[in-house]
């Protein structure tokens, strides 16, 4: 039998399983002007995807959010696991915000008004890391003996 997520962890994978989802499922109708403008940016933080056709890489984008969108939202999967692709795809995400130029104020960490978006991503990737620490083994307490 496959242990069910705990309680405390099915609101945030469904909030962020569900905006992933979404946020993939969009993706897969990206014009030609959207996969230009997101293949540069993502060019921009990541110069290795430059390599790649901009539509192609759109499409990669997509199924990777949905994959691991779908992921967070399936009960099946090991909240861990779940945890690991979220903290891996939010990890990218907050390269393109400390690696574009104009998404942070001068000099800081926070964000301009262009990077709020992508700033956003740290609030997946504190979940994720937290879902790391889910459902692990517990490891027996030991007491403390008083000694007066």
């Amino acid at each position: 039998m496959m242990p069910l997520p705990e309680p405390r962890d099915i609101p945030p994978r469904l909030a962020t399983g569900a905006f992933i989802l979404n946020s993939g499922l969009g993706k897969l109708k990206a014009d030609e002007a959207t996969a230009q403008g997101l293949h540069g940016m993502a060019s921009t933080a990541y110069p290795f995807l430059g390599k790649l056709e901009a539509t192609r890489f759109t499409r990669l984008l997509a199924w990777s959010e949905i994959t691991v969108g779908a992921t967070l939202l399936a009960p099946f999967v090991p909240t861990r696991l779940a945890g690991l692709a979220l903290t891996g795809f939010s990890g990218g995400l907050l390269g393109l915000y400390l690696r574009v130029p104009g998404m942070r104020e001068s000099g800081s960490l926070r964000p301009s008004q262009d990077g709020v978006p992508l700033a956003k991503d740290a609030w997946m990737f504190g979940i994720g890391l937290g879902f790391l620490g889910a459902g692990g083994p517990r490891r027996p307490t030991r007491r403390r003996c008083c000694r007066h």
